[in-house]
């Protein structure tokens, strides 16, 4: 798992994770995650260390979006109650469920609702009026908290391409979706917290050093960057990583 002597590299992949995550609203769990269990670490350790690290971050990362008037009330709410019942679950349950096997089943959803949000970036329709609170059914804050819990990432990805491919503003899509990843990541740290040993804290202490540093920075960044870039970067790096992960899963 390495020690005190690869803190910096933990501080490197926090804060690109975070602002990868802080601008685009995706990709620091898995990132992270990847890493962890690259490195040997056992799913529960990894989720529970990323996790831990995550409820700094996304608290720091949900301020400056809510700061920045990236955050609505109605979604952020029905994003968050099913969000965290579907992580306690995951929590619960991830010593007897194999992650992998979810893997190509949500890979395929991720291609298809990435696909979706790039060509209407390509093919933009014109502006309506949405009301963002109604567009997060209770199902998809609970797959995407079950999800994040086992896998260790996929809360971002889920909800903010959903949303993106809905119709709902990038930055508000984004913001709120961020905002409510705290409460998901105070359910799962909290949960397991008792896998995480000391073997385990440069690594919490290196993500959340380096993601705080990045997250004031990447909420100002999805505040400024238009929202056409914004949901062509999102369609793009969910289609890039989703078909990169359905073709290992099936390799």
């Amino acid at each position: 798992m390495g020690g005190m002597d690869d803190i910096w590299l933990f501080i490197l992949v926090g804060l690109a994770a975070q602002l990868v995550d802080g601008a685009l609203g995706m990709a620091y769990g898995i990132t992270c995650t990847s890493l962890l269990l690259a490195m040997g670490a056992p799913p529960a350790l990894a989720s529970a260390s990323v996790h831990t690290a995550e409820v700094g971050t996304s608290a720091l990362s949900g301020a400056s979006h809510a700061a920045l008037g990236n955050v609505d009330r109605r979604l952020f709410w029905r994003l968050v109650l099913p969000g965290v019942g579907g992580a306690a679950l995951g929590a619960l349950l991830i010593g007897w469920i194999d992650g992998a096997l979810l893997k190509p089943l949500v890979a395929s959803y991720l291609v298809c609702v990435g696909g979706i949000v790039l060509w209407r970036t390509l093919r933009p329709r014109p502006p309506r009026q949405i009301e963002p609170g109604r567009l997060a059914p209770p199902p998809q804050g609970l797959f995407a908290g079950f999800l994040d819990a086992v896998g260790g990432g996929g809360w971002g990805s889920i909800n903010v391409t959903t949303l993106i491919a809905r119709g709902v503003e990038p930055r508000i899509a984004i913001g709120t979706v961020n905002a409510a990843e705290f409460f998901v990541s105070v359910t799962v740290a909290g949960l397991l917290w008792q896998v995480v040993g000391p073997q385990a804290l440069p690594v919490v202490a290196g993500l959340l050093i380096g993601g705080l540093i990045a997250a004031p920075l990447a909420a100002l960044a999805a505040k400024r960057v238009p929202a056409r870039i914004a949901s062509g970067l999102t369609g793009g790096v969910v289609l890039l990583l989703s078909v990169s992960t359905l073709a290992h899963s099936l390799i």
